[in-house]
């Protein structure tokens, strides 16, 4: 993930919450500390995260539409699911993904 997709992926994560997201909350959500993290989100929106937080971001992610679905969470392509629900239970993930998203952010 480069530093311009880490500030797009900012603003989709709150359109797809509902609220804008500020460094401090995108540092909550990698674990950081609010008060120092956000320094460190900025530096990522030039650089790019690096290591578990660029993976746990891209995982973050899946709460927004415009992101694929990871393959190793993409269950719903599987056989034994009709493909008539598949739409919803996407639908369902994404909405399990957002409410992740809120849960981190307190």
């Amino acid at each position: 993930m480069t530093g311009p997709e880490l500030r797009q992926l900012r603003n989709d994560l709150g359109e797809a919450i509902g609220r804008s997201l500020t460094p401090a909350d995108m540092a909550k959500l990698c674990g950081l500390t609010p008060a120092n993290g956000g320094d460190t989100i900025r530096r990522w929106e030039i650089s790019g995260p690096s290591g578990p937080a660029g993976e746990l971001l891209r995982i973050l992610a899946m709460a927004c539409d415009s992101y694929p679905i990871l393959d190793n969470f993409n269950v719903f392509d599987r056989f034994n699911i009709p493909e008539q629900e598949r739409p919803a239970r996407r639908t369902e993930f994404r909405e399990k993904m957002r409410n992740e998203v809120r849960q981190r952010l307190g």
